[in-house]
């Protein structure tokens, strides 16, 4: 059985942080793969202002993971019904895939707000879940079936990114150098 690492998020935009975390994970989680999950509709950001089409931001985490084996690119959310749920999500895609074993990875932040998650108990008596830190976020103790890794904390937003764009800032280094024009020319015309 492959064991699957699920990585959500928007991705607006994918940064070198995101990659460098996803391949520790997979390796500090025994990972065979790390899917970038790439969410339509975070329910905790319906607000947002400054999110990219949905295909362009599928469009350039395929691009930033394209010489990059165990991680991959993922879109299967934009079917279903939105916001997005992870509980819908982890349902839908252990029944399409069966002969793979998903784990959750969250960050330290979604750890400490887990328990206003959609169906966050089903989750958790049927889930692995990986929690990484992120500054900030107290982790604090773990039920069983949550494990804590090290990984580096890598000091790259996407919220950054999008800003030094509008202000036409250099992010040379932030993202995959074959993305950055993309970025650039989307997000400036937002």
């Amino acid at each position: 059985m492959k064991k699957v690492g699920i990585f959500g998020g928007s991705f607006n935009p994918i940064h070198t942080g995101h990659i460098a975390l996803a391949k520790s994970l997979c390796e500090k989680a025994c990972l065979d793969e790390v899917w970038f999950m790439v969410s339509p509709m975070n329910p905790f950001k319906k607000t947002a202002t400054d999110l990219l089409d949905d295909q362009l931001r599928l469009e350039m985490v395929e691009k930033a993971l394209e010489h990059e084996p165990q991680l991959k690119a993922c879109d299967y959310e934009f079917r279903l019904p939105k916001p997005s749920y992870t509980w819908h999500t982890l349902q839908a895609i252990s029944k399409d895939y069966p002969e793979n074993e998903f784990t959750l990875l969250i960050g330290g932040d979604n750890w400490a707000a887990f328990d206003k998650w959609y169906h966050h108990d089903d989750i958790l008596a049927h889930y692995p879940i990986v929690v990484y830190p992120r500054q900030g976020a107290c982790i604090g103790n773990v039920p069983e079936g949550v494990t804590i890794v090290e990984t580096p904390l890598l000091n790259i937003s996407s919220t950054e990114i999008r800003k030094r764009i509008k202000e036409e800032e250099s992010i040379r280094g932030m993202m995959p150098e074959c993305i950055e024009q993309l970025a650039v020319r989307n997000y400036r015309q937002l």
